[in-house]
């Protein structure tokens, strides 16, 4: 059964299952995203997806891309309170990856600085894009999270990786950073070239 709601002034209608962002997008209403994939599972890691929910008079901020639609609730995608986090969020982000691409298109439409915070060791930002795409996708397992906290970083599975991703290498496109690329040159540096295999026949 479909939910009706508002969302930016605007009535939308949701089917079953869907997430804000899917109706905001099926509405042509942009909402932000960086660990989000059409392919993958809803993970509402990096939360620059960020919107205000209101149910029956009381107000929340949720991550749009796992909060499910439904009915006679009030959606906010915009506005003071939203931008001021989402332009938060990337200032950390801009901290461990500053150069990046799709990182500074979002800062200068939020007017975040790109160097308001220290700079960070580590490129990673978290968002599992080529983790959960090996997982989901490649069925591979090839890459995975090291540690916790501020102290996680992604990483190759040599062994693994050796096999699989040689030929592969289709979550590269993936990441929003330059994180995966380093960790795939400092993988490589650990592990034998790929064996030519001699055509058949």
């Amino acid at each position: 059964m479909s939910a009706t709601f508002e969302m930016d002034g605007r009535l939308v209608e949701a089917t079953p299952e869907a997430t804000l962002l899917d109706v905001a997008r099926g509405a042509g209403i942009d909402i932000p995203t960086l660990c989000h994939h059409p392919q993958l599972e809803p993970y509402g890691g990096c939360r620059i997806c960020m919107v205000e929910v209101e149910k029956r008079g009381r107000s929340q901020l949720v991550a749009a891309c796992v909060y499910p639609a439904e009915a006679d609730i009030i959606v906010r995608t915009r506005g003071e309170k939203i931008d001021r986090i989402r332009k938060m969020i990337l200032e950390l982000l801009l901290s461990h990856a500053p150069d990046s691409d799709d990182l500074l298109a979002l800062a200068q439409e939020y007017g975040a600085d790109p160097r308001r915070f220290e700079a960070q060791s580590s490129f990673c930002v978290h968002c599992g894009l080529c983790v959960r795409y090996c997982h989901e996708v490649k069925k591979a397992d090839a890459v995975g999270f090291l540690d916790r906290g501020t102290r996680r970083e992604i990483s190759f599975i040599p062994e693994l990786a050796a096999r699989e991703c040689w030929s592969c290498k289709q979550c590269f496109p993936l990441c929003p950073t330059s994180a995966l690329q380093a960790a795939w040159v400092w993988t490589t540096a650990l592990m034998p070239a790929p064996v030519p295999v001699e055509p058949k026949g």
